[in-house]
Protein backbone atom coordinates (compact mmCIF):
# COMPACT_ATOMS: atom_id res chain seq x y z
CA UNK A 1 0.00 0.00 0.00
CA UNK A 2 1.26 3.25 -0.64
CA UNK A 3 1.04 6.32 1.72
CA UNK A 4 0.28 10.22 1.07
CA UNK A 5 2.04 12.16 4.11
CA UNK A 6 2.32 15.59 5.12
CA UNK A 7 5.44 16.75 6.39
CA UNK A 8 6.09 20.22 8.53
CA UNK A 9 9.19 21.44 9.89
CA UNK A 10 8.74 24.66 11.73
CA UNK A 11 11.76 27.27 11.60
CA UNK A 12 12.07 30.56 13.31
CA UNK A 13 10.89 32.61 10.77
CA UNK A 14 9.39 29.81 8.07
CA UNK A 15 7.88 26.57 7.71
CA UNK A 16 8.75 24.10 5.49
CA UNK A 17 6.23 21.88 4.35
CA UNK A 18 6.33 18.70 1.52
CA UNK A 19 3.48 15.56 0.50
CA UNK A 20 5.51 12.39 -0.17
CA UNK A 21 3.95 9.45 -1.86
CA UNK A 22 6.18 6.45 0.12
CA UNK A 23 9.35 7.94 -0.08
CA UNK A 24 8.97 9.97 -3.07
CA UNK A 25 8.66 14.17 -3.20
CA UNK A 26 5.58 15.14 -5.05
CA UNK A 27 5.23 19.04 -3.74
CA UNK A 28 7.78 20.93 -1.33
CA UNK A 29 6.99 24.85 -0.08
CA UNK A 30 8.78 27.23 1.60
CA UNK A 31 6.56 29.37 4.04
CA UNK A 32 8.33 32.08 4.61
CA UNK A 33 7.16 34.49 8.03
CA UNK A 34 8.25 38.34 8.28
CA UNK A 35 9.47 39.38 11.72
CA UNK A 36 6.75 41.98 11.69
CA UNK A 37 4.02 39.19 11.27
CA UNK A 38 5.79 36.56 14.03
CA UNK A 39 6.66 39.73 15.98
CA UNK A 40 2.60 39.77 16.47
CA UNK A 41 2.80 36.82 18.83
CA UNK A 42 4.56 36.98 21.90
CA UNK A 43 5.30 33.12 22.53
CA UNK A 44 6.43 30.70 19.83
CA UNK A 45 3.22 28.59 20.97
CA UNK A 46 1.06 31.07 19.85
CA UNK A 47 2.20 31.21 16.32
CA UNK A 48 0.61 27.44 16.07
CA UNK A 49 -3.28 28.62 14.46
CA UNK A 50 -0.93 31.41 11.87
CA UNK A 51 0.88 29.09 10.63
CA UNK A 52 -1.40 26.50 10.51
CA UNK A 53 -3.95 28.09 8.54
CA UNK A 54 -0.80 29.30 6.20
CA UNK A 55 -0.61 25.95 5.52
CA UNK A 56 -3.71 24.70 4.67
CA UNK A 57 -4.08 28.00 2.37
CA UNK A 58 -1.30 26.78 0.51
CA UNK A 59 -2.40 23.20 -0.22
CA UNK A 60 -5.68 24.50 -1.31
CA UNK A 61 -3.60 26.71 -3.47
CA UNK A 62 -2.19 23.52 -4.93
CA UNK A 63 -5.33 21.64 -4.92
CA UNK A 64 -3.47 19.12 -2.44
CA UNK A 65 -6.61 17.02 -1.01
CA UNK A 66 -6.10 17.29 2.77
CA UNK A 67 -8.31 14.46 3.39
CA UNK A 68 -6.38 12.41 1.40
CA UNK A 69 -3.43 12.57 3.53
CA UNK A 70 -2.67 9.32 5.43
CA UNK A 71 -0.82 10.91 8.29
CA UNK A 72 0.60 14.00 8.94
CA UNK A 73 4.78 14.30 10.28
CA UNK A 74 5.91 17.25 12.07
CA UNK A 75 9.39 18.14 13.43
CA UNK A 76 10.23 17.32 17.12
CA UNK A 77 10.78 19.78 19.16
CA UNK A 78 12.58 20.20 22.97
CA UNK A 79 10.86 17.35 24.53
CA UNK A 80 12.12 14.96 27.33
CA UNK A 81 15.20 13.15 26.62
CA UNK A 82 13.73 10.03 24.42
CA UNK A 83 15.11 6.58 22.42
CA UNK A 84 15.28 7.08 19.05
CA UNK A 85 12.29 6.70 16.94
CA UNK A 86 9.07 7.53 15.87
CA UNK A 87 6.47 8.78 18.03
CA UNK A 88 2.64 9.35 18.48
CA UNK A 89 1.86 12.81 19.20
CA UNK A 90 0.06 12.28 22.39
CA UNK A 91 -1.26 14.67 24.72
CA UNK A 92 1.46 14.38 26.90
CA UNK A 93 3.51 15.27 24.23
CA UNK A 94 1.66 18.13 23.11
CA UNK A 95 1.26 19.66 27.00
CA UNK A 96 5.46 19.46 27.71
CA UNK A 97 5.64 21.35 23.98
CA UNK A 98 3.39 23.98 24.95
CA UNK A 99 4.78 24.14 28.85
CA UNK A 100 8.06 24.64 27.33
CA UNK A 101 9.54 22.47 29.59
CA UNK A 102 13.22 22.52 27.64
CA UNK A 103 12.88 25.46 26.49
CA UNK A 104 10.70 27.59 23.71
CA UNK A 105 11.95 26.62 20.27
CA UNK A 106 9.99 27.02 16.91
CA UNK A 107 10.96 23.21 16.38
CA UNK A 108 7.96 22.45 19.24
CA UNK A 109 5.73 23.98 17.01
CA UNK A 110 5.70 20.74 14.23
CA UNK A 111 3.96 18.21 16.65
CA UNK A 112 1.25 20.39 17.48
CA UNK A 113 0.48 21.67 14.07
CA UNK A 114 0.77 18.10 12.80
CA UNK A 115 -1.51 16.80 15.37
CA UNK A 116 -3.92 19.97 14.96
CA UNK A 117 -4.43 18.66 11.02
CA UNK A 118 -4.30 15.34 11.88
CA UNK A 119 -7.20 15.37 14.53
CA UNK A 120 -9.23 17.40 11.90
CA UNK A 121 -8.65 14.92 9.49
CA UNK A 122 -8.92 11.70 11.65
CA UNK A 123 -5.19 10.47 11.02
CA UNK A 124 -2.46 10.01 12.78
CA UNK A 125 0.51 12.08 13.47
CA UNK A 126 3.29 11.39 14.21
CA UNK A 127 7.38 13.15 15.25
CA UNK A 128 10.68 11.17 14.56
CA UNK A 129 13.77 11.34 15.78
CA UNK A 130 14.07 15.07 17.75
CA UNK A 131 17.02 16.89 18.78
CA UNK A 132 16.37 15.34 22.32
CA UNK A 133 16.97 11.75 21.12
CA UNK A 134 19.10 10.16 23.86
CA UNK A 135 21.16 6.49 23.92
CA UNK A 136 24.21 7.68 25.77
CA UNK A 137 26.18 5.26 27.87
CA UNK A 138 25.91 6.43 31.57
CA UNK A 139 30.00 7.11 31.37
CA UNK A 140 29.43 8.95 28.47
CA UNK A 141 26.98 11.79 31.07
CA UNK A 142 30.03 11.97 33.72
CA UNK A 143 31.41 15.55 32.94
CA UNK A 144 34.13 16.30 36.00
CA UNK A 145 31.99 18.55 37.38
CA UNK A 146 29.25 16.86 40.19
CA UNK A 147 26.54 19.51 39.27
CA UNK A 148 27.06 19.40 35.89
CA UNK A 149 25.58 16.15 33.51
CA UNK A 150 26.89 16.03 29.88
CA UNK A 151 23.26 16.25 27.90
CA UNK A 152 22.34 14.66 24.17
CA UNK A 153 20.79 17.45 22.09
CA UNK A 154 22.01 16.90 18.70
CA UNK A 155 21.00 16.47 14.97
CA UNK A 156 19.38 13.33 15.52
CA UNK A 157 17.25 13.08 12.53
CA UNK A 158 19.83 13.43 9.78
CA UNK A 159 22.92 11.09 12.01
CA UNK A 160 19.97 8.27 12.19
CA UNK A 161 19.00 8.64 8.39
CA UNK A 162 22.29 8.62 7.36
CA UNK A 163 23.61 5.64 9.28
CA UNK A 164 20.22 3.73 8.35
CA UNK A 165 20.95 4.86 4.72
CA UNK A 166 24.46 3.47 5.14
CA UNK A 167 23.49 0.26 6.28
CA UNK A 168 21.00 -0.21 4.29
CA UNK A 169 23.00 0.45 1.04
CA UNK A 170 25.53 -2.69 2.29
CA UNK A 171 22.12 -5.26 2.65
CA UNK A 172 22.91 -4.30 6.29
CA UNK A 173 20.87 -3.67 9.81
CA UNK A 174 21.89 -0.61 11.35
CA UNK A 175 22.21 -2.85 14.43
CA UNK A 176 24.56 -4.38 12.72
CA UNK A 177 27.32 -1.64 12.49
CA UNK A 178 29.40 0.51 13.57
CA UNK A 179 29.71 4.18 12.38
CA UNK A 180 30.89 7.36 13.35
CA UNK A 181 28.65 10.26 12.24
CA UNK A 182 29.90 13.99 11.58
CA UNK A 183 27.14 16.30 10.80
CA UNK A 184 28.45 19.33 10.09
CA UNK A 185 25.54 22.53 9.19
CA UNK A 186 25.16 25.47 11.37
CA UNK A 187 25.80 23.30 14.67
CA UNK A 188 27.99 20.60 14.58
CA UNK A 189 27.63 16.93 16.59
CA UNK A 190 29.94 14.28 16.20
CA UNK A 191 27.81 10.65 17.05
CA UNK A 192 29.32 7.25 17.84
CA UNK A 193 27.16 4.73 16.55
CA UNK A 194 27.25 1.10 18.17
CA UNK A 195 24.82 -1.87 17.13
CA UNK A 196 21.49 0.63 16.30
CA UNK A 197 22.00 3.08 19.36
CA UNK A 198 24.21 6.47 19.85
CA UNK A 199 26.02 5.85 23.11
CA UNK A 200 28.13 9.42 23.01
CA UNK A 201 27.81 12.45 20.80
CA UNK A 202 28.82 16.02 21.75
CA UNK A 203 25.85 18.46 22.70
CA UNK A 204 25.74 20.36 19.46
CA UNK A 205 23.84 23.49 20.90
CA UNK A 206 25.58 24.03 23.98
CA UNK A 207 29.38 24.46 24.06
CA UNK A 208 30.83 21.38 22.99
CA UNK A 209 32.67 19.84 20.57
CA UNK A 210 34.34 21.49 17.53
CA UNK A 211 33.27 24.74 16.71
CA UNK A 212 30.85 25.77 13.77
CA UNK A 213 29.26 28.14 11.69
CA UNK A 214 28.02 30.20 14.23
CA UNK A 215 28.25 27.77 17.29
CA UNK A 216 31.72 28.32 19.55
CA UNK A 217 32.12 24.54 20.28
CA UNK A 218 33.99 23.32 23.56
CA UNK A 219 36.45 26.48 25.04
CA UNK A 220 38.55 26.80 27.68
CA UNK A 221 36.82 26.66 30.68
CA UNK A 222 38.57 29.09 33.08
CA UNK A 223 39.09 31.31 30.71
CA UNK A 224 35.31 31.55 29.99
CA UNK A 225 34.92 31.75 33.84
CA UNK A 226 36.92 34.97 33.80
CA UNK A 227 35.00 36.42 30.86
CA UNK A 228 31.72 35.56 32.75
CA UNK A 229 32.56 37.55 35.87
CA UNK A 230 34.95 40.17 34.27
CA UNK A 231 31.44 42.90 34.18
CA UNK A 232 32.25 43.21 30.75
CA UNK A 233 29.36 41.14 29.62
CA UNK A 234 26.03 40.19 30.45
CA UNK A 235 24.91 36.41 30.74
CA UNK A 236 22.62 36.56 27.18
CA UNK A 237 26.08 37.80 25.79
CA UNK A 238 27.95 35.27 26.74
CA UNK A 239 24.76 32.77 25.63
CA UNK A 240 25.22 34.08 22.37
CA UNK A 241 28.86 34.19 21.91
CA UNK A 242 28.70 30.41 22.56
CA UNK A 243 25.12 30.03 19.90
CA UNK A 244 24.78 32.58 17.52
CA UNK A 245 27.61 34.62 17.69
CA UNK A 246 30.09 32.10 17.87
CA UNK A 247 32.75 30.04 14.68
CA UNK A 248 33.12 32.20 11.96
CA UNK A 249 30.59 34.57 13.32
CA UNK A 250 33.34 35.67 15.55
CA UNK A 251 36.20 35.11 13.46
CA UNK A 252 35.27 35.88 10.24
CA UNK A 253 31.66 37.60 10.69
CA UNK A 254 29.73 35.50 8.57
CA UNK A 255 27.78 31.93 9.02
CA UNK A 256 28.03 31.09 5.51
CA UNK A 257 30.44 28.55 5.15
CA UNK A 258 30.52 28.87 1.30
CA UNK A 259 31.86 32.48 1.79
CA UNK A 260 34.27 31.27 4.09
CA UNK A 261 35.92 28.50 1.63
CA UNK A 262 35.53 30.67 -1.47
CA UNK A 263 38.01 33.17 0.38
CA UNK A 264 40.19 30.67 1.92
CA UNK A 265 40.49 29.29 -2.45
CA UNK A 266 41.36 32.83 -2.68
CA UNK A 267 44.40 33.12 -0.80
CA UNK A 268 42.75 34.80 2.23
CA UNK A 269 45.47 33.26 4.96
CA UNK A 270 42.87 34.47 8.18
CA UNK A 271 39.42 32.44 6.10
CA UNK A 272 41.97 29.80 5.52
CA UNK A 273 43.24 29.31 8.47
CA UNK A 274 39.68 29.34 10.74
CA UNK A 275 37.83 26.80 7.71
CA UNK A 276 40.66 24.68 8.37
CA UNK A 277 40.93 24.79 12.57
CA UNK A 278 37.05 23.85 11.98
CA UNK A 279 38.07 20.75 10.06
CA UNK A 280 40.70 19.81 12.41
CA UNK A 281 38.37 20.01 15.38
CA UNK A 282 35.78 17.65 13.38
CA UNK A 283 38.86 15.19 13.13
CA UNK A 284 39.72 15.82 16.73
CA UNK A 285 36.08 14.81 17.70
CA UNK A 286 35.77 11.40 14.95
CA UNK A 287 39.02 10.37 16.80
CA UNK A 288 38.06 10.68 19.88
CA UNK A 289 34.21 8.80 18.74
CA UNK A 290 36.40 5.70 17.57
CA UNK A 291 38.11 5.39 20.84
CA UNK A 292 34.41 5.24 21.96
CA UNK A 293 33.97 2.37 19.43
CA UNK A 294 37.33 0.46 20.69
CA UNK A 295 38.62 1.23 17.12
CA UNK A 296 35.98 -0.92 15.84
CA UNK A 297 34.62 1.24 12.82
CA UNK A 298 33.01 0.15 10.00
CA UNK A 299 32.97 3.68 8.30
CA UNK A 300 32.60 7.52 8.71
CA UNK A 301 30.16 9.79 7.39
CA UNK A 302 30.71 13.10 6.66
CA UNK A 303 27.05 15.20 6.16
CA UNK A 304 25.35 18.05 6.73
CA UNK A 305 25.37 21.00 4.66
CA UNK A 306 29.41 21.72 5.01
CA UNK A 307 29.82 18.16 3.92
CA UNK A 308 29.29 19.82 -0.17
CA UNK A 309 32.70 21.70 0.32
CA UNK A 310 35.39 19.65 -1.14
CA UNK A 311 38.00 21.37 1.11
CA UNK A 312 36.78 20.90 4.11
CA UNK A 313 36.10 16.85 3.59
CA UNK A 314 39.03 16.46 1.64
CA UNK A 315 41.29 18.11 5.03
CA UNK A 316 38.84 15.89 7.90
CA UNK A 317 39.74 12.87 5.30
CA UNK A 318 43.38 13.00 5.68
CA UNK A 319 43.15 13.49 9.10
CA UNK A 320 40.87 10.57 9.77
CA UNK A 321 41.25 8.39 7.04
CA UNK A 322 43.11 5.81 9.09
CA UNK A 323 40.50 5.16 11.11
CA UNK A 324 37.75 3.27 8.53
CA UNK A 325 36.84 4.52 5.19
CA UNK A 326 35.10 7.83 4.28
CA UNK A 327 31.61 8.04 3.07
CA UNK A 328 29.83 11.67 2.15
CA UNK A 329 26.08 12.02 2.11
CA UNK A 330 26.51 15.89 1.49
CA UNK A 331 22.94 18.04 3.20
CA UNK A 332 20.40 16.99 5.43
CA UNK A 333 17.26 15.84 3.59
CA UNK A 334 15.47 16.38 6.94
CA UNK A 335 11.81 16.39 4.95
CA UNK A 336 12.43 12.78 3.31
CA UNK A 337 14.51 11.44 7.15
CA UNK A 338 10.43 12.39 8.94
CA UNK A 339 9.02 10.61 6.01
CA UNK A 340 10.69 7.80 6.04
CA UNK A 341 10.25 7.58 10.13
CA UNK A 342 6.75 7.21 9.35
CA UNK A 343 6.30 4.95 6.94
CA UNK A 344 8.78 2.55 8.61
CA UNK A 345 5.55 2.55 11.26
CA UNK A 346 2.75 2.50 9.04
CA UNK A 347 4.75 -0.92 6.64
CA UNK A 348 5.22 -2.59 10.04
CA UNK A 349 9.10 -2.15 10.25
CA UNK A 350 8.92 -0.50 13.46
CA UNK A 351 6.78 -0.23 16.39
CA UNK A 352 5.67 2.91 16.90
CA UNK A 353 6.18 4.61 20.39
CA UNK A 354 4.50 6.47 23.24
CA UNK A 355 6.10 9.60 24.77
CA UNK A 356 5.84 9.33 28.53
Amino acid sequence: MKYKLLIINPGSTSTKISVYHDEKQIFQETLRHSSDEIGNFKHVVDQQNFRTEAILKILESKKIDIQEIDAVVGRGGLLKPIISGTYNINDKMLEDLKDNIRGEHASNLGAIIASKIATDIQKPAFIVDPVVVDEMEEIARISGISEIRRKSIFHALNQKAVAKRYAKERSRNYEDVNVIVAHMGGGVSVGAHRNGKIIDVNNALDGDGAFSPERSGGVPAGDLVRMCFSGKHTMQEVLKKITGKGGFVAYLDTNDARIVENAALKGDRKAKLIHDAMGYQVAKEIGAAATVLNGKVDAIILTGGMAYGKPMVDFISKKVGFIAPIVVYPGEDEMLALAQGALRVLNGEEKVREYE
